[in-house]
């Protein structure tokens, strides 16, 4: 079977990712620096990684991809059939505040990691970007082909960079990428500070939920499930040297219905507080995933109802019991 290298392979998207290859008889080399912070700690990506670490054709690389040596000594000491890169610096918010690290993190180590791909004759690398590329775009549907040269955050001008620099090295060296445009992906073990996971805990605590805005914005909450399965087709894809696809669930929801989908997940009413929008939001929109059903075979089979359902039973089974 072929061995992967996955980055950011502790996170969340990444762990569920690398449980899947694992599952399906490959070698997977799980690279994360497991860096301690408050969004994300190293406590939480070791115990992402808990049931995977003795299994069979598992390996943890514990490093930065800002790192080119250590990324080089990876890259040397394992011939990688195909890489997935997930690691990255994510959060629209937090970005506006973090310009130059977030350019350092997923700038310049996407652009380390594509050297070492290119440098040791890998022949494949799948890199996850975001729906934030689209901007501020009013359609309510979002298809590849739309303008993404007006990122209203510097995260998203980070994952436009990216794929700019997936297209260069397709296009120059033999090399051949796909770029997965995740749209506001949840599920079992997502960060704390994001929306569906904030929510469940509040509402759980009897605080209040903060809503940005009216709460008639709109996202594309993709379930973590279905984006995998998207990684893994795109991994298989043998189209152009480089393409682009979304990957959503294809239906749009309102931080409302969000907030009343956790309501009846959790049993509990929520107490809202609404705020003034955030600088970098975007207003959203669906994903029109028709190219990734005609080429990748992609097909999202949780909704959004089952699909909180699923974190909250998550969420549960992690809170402490007591006797």
């Amino acid at each position: 079977m072929d061995k992967v290298l996955v980055t950011g392979g502790a996170g969340f998207i990444g762990s569920h990712l690398v449980e899947r290859l694992l599952g399906l008889g490959h070698t997977v080399v799980c690279l994360d620096n497991l860096e301690d912070l408050p969004s994300s700690p190293r406590a939480s990506k070791l115990n992402n990684l808990r049931s995977m670490a003795s299994q069979r054709g598992f390996v943890l690389a514990e490093g930065d991809i800002r790192d080119q040596t250590f990324l080089s000594r990876v890259f040397s000491s394992h011939k990688f059939d195909a890489v997935v890169h997930l690691a990255a610096l994510s959060g629209v918010r937090e970005s506006v505040a973090e310009v130059g690290l977030y350019e350092e993190v997923n700038i310049r180590g996407t652009a380390n990691l594509l050297e070492e791909t290119r440098g040791h004759g890998v022949k494949k690398l799948v890199f996850a970007s975001s729906a934030a590329v689209y901007g501020d775009n009013p359609r309510p549907s979002l298809s590849e082909g739309e303008n993404t040269d007006s990122p209203i955050s510097p995260y998203a001008v980070s994952k436009a960079t990216g794929e700019l620099l997936c297209y260069c090295y397709s296009h120059n060296y033999a090399l051949a990428t796909v770029a997965l445009r995740f749209f506001t992906v949840y599920g079992p073990r997502q960060k704390p500070g994001m929306a569906v996971h904030l929510f469940t805990k509040l509402m759980d605590e009897g605080k209040e939920v903060t809503v940005y805005g009216d709460g008639t914005s709109v996202r594309d909450y993709t379930y973590v499930g279905d984006v995998v399965a998207g990684i893994e087709a795109a991994l298989a894809y043998r189209g152009p040297k480089f393409d682009v696809f979304n990957l959503a669930s294809g239906r749009a929801v309102s931080l409302n219905e969000l907030v009343s989908v956790i309501e009846m997940a959790m049993g509990k009413k929520a107490r809202v507080a609404h705020l003034p929008p955030q600088p970098g939001d975007v207003q959203g929109g669906e994903g029109d995933i028709s190219k990734a059903q005609a080429l990748l075979g992609y097909r999202p089979a949780v909704d959004i109802r089952q699909g909180v359902s699923l974190f909250v039973e998550w969420y549960k089974a992690g809170l402490p019991r007591h006797k």
